[in-house]
């Protein structure tokens, strides 16, 4: 098996209210348990970023496709990597995708 590397993009904002994260926190925790061991790593979320171009300049903000988190899975290519990643519950906000590459190992 592969692993593969999830990056969720967007710029939605976490819930605030108590209901909402525990609804968001569920079906979270029920997509990774349909996932089961093909979870390496299930990752977080991630504060917003700064992105450097060339030349030095800095965007703040996480430039025009701001990282939201990551998960580590492994499966056996990258087309059942993107299958998995289809009922991924951050794909409920139309402001959010997953993008997935397959991780190199180089040692």
């Amino acid at each position: 098996m592969a692993k593969f590397l999830y990056v969720y993009h967007g710029s939605g904002k976490m819930p605030t209210e108590e209901a909402e994260r525990k609804a968001a926190m569920d079906a979270w925790n029920g997509w990774y348990g349909k996932l089961g061991s093909a979870v390496v790593d299930g990752g977080n979320p991630v504060g917003m970023s700064k992105t450097v171009l060339p030349g030095g300049k800095v965007e703040n903000n996480g430039g025009s496709n701001p990282t939201a988190g990551y998960t580590i899975i492994e499966a056996k290519d990258i087309d059942d990597a993107v299958g998995k990643a289809k009922d991924c519950p951050i794909l409920t906000d139309p402001a959010f995708s997953v993008e997935i590459a397959p991780i190199i190992e180089m040692m």
